[in-house]
């Protein structure tokens, strides 16, 4: 299984959304970082067949989705980030409803709403109407809906955004369970949500691709550009100005800030080991943005 995107741009009037983006995805997790506003939902929305590039290619095995959607559209699981349910259905009441509008037949889709209620921890609550559950509830059944037709492309929009902290390594768990045999592209603007469980990085930034690498690859690129440096509290302000700062901890002897720069930020900074979010930091930095 593979997907190509070659050279896609996605234009609306007088705006570019995204600029001769390029990326060959197979088995596994792809995540796709970047700010809000970079394009990554824009690209997202091609690749599940909603809207259609302006200029450029994406093919699914082979076959041209543009011009042939529906050879797609059966194999593919689709999470939104603006997800919705009904509030005045139960889970299977409602996983019934989207598998009628997917084409399944109902006799095996009611088999597979059983099997995703369990894998999924939600057996005991299936009648419990949907407007009552949790957010990370609701995205369990937003990721059901998108595994009914157990798609072998699986397409999942900022899906923990509004999840505690518990509920998200419990999504990043289910993505990298599900991963092994299909493609997944998870895009998020929160590095954590995507260190642990993907095989391949890419970063979107102003609707261009900067990187698309490996998590390992990405880290490397900041090795040795990473500093902690300890500054009084007044000149904090300043000194953001002048490099990107992935983090500032007021202690009794000043701030202790680990700033990304391929340049000693002054004499007595030290070095510090390289993480994912500090390689992110330094590709967005490249294109003049902040985080």
């Amino acid at each position: 299984m593979e997907m190509s995107i070659e050279q896609v741009t996605k234009r609306y009037g007088s705006k570019q959304a995204l600029s001769n983006v390029s990326i060959h995805l197979k088995s596994g997790i792809t995540g796709l970082l970047g700010p809000n506003g970079s394009g990554k939902s824009t690209l997202l929305r091609m690749l599940a067949t909603i809207e259609k590039p302006t200029n450029g290619s994406i093919t699914w095995n082979g076959l041209d989705i543009t011009k042939n959607p529906d050879g797609i559209r059966r194999e593919l699981g689709y999470l939104p980030q603006d997800f919705g349910v009904y509030p005045n259905m139960n889970p299977i009441e409602f996983l019934e409803y989207m598998a009628a509008m997917k084409g399944l037949k109902m006799k095996s889709a009611r088999r597979r709403i059983g099997e995703l209620l369990e894998a999924l921890n939600l057996s005991n609550d299936r009648k419990r109407l949907l407007g009552g559950f949790s957010g990370g509830m609701k995205q369990r059944v937003g990721i059901a809906q998108a595994l009914l037709n157990d798609p072998s492309l699986l397409i999942v929009d900022e899906p923990t955004v509004g999840l505690d902290p518990e509920e998200r390594i419990g999504f990043r768990n289910l993505l990298s369970t599900l991963s092994s045999n299909r493609v997944v592209i998870l895009s998020t603007h929160i590095v954590t949500d995507i260190e642990s469980i993907a095989s391949n990085i890419a970063v979107l930034s102003k609707g261009e691709l900067v990187t698309y690498t490996t998590p390992e690859e990405m880290i490397l690129s900041v090795d040795n550009k990473v500093w902690n440096c300890i500054i009084p509290a007044s000149n904090l302000q300043e000194m953001q100005t002048r490099y990107s700062i992935s983090s500032a901890v007021h202690r009794s002897d000043g701030v202790h800030a680990r700033i990304v720069s391929d340049k000693r930020p002054s004499e007595d900074a030290t070095f510090l080991p390289s993480s994912l979010e500090d390689a992110y930091l330094h590709c967005i930095s490249k294109m003049g943005v902040k985080q």
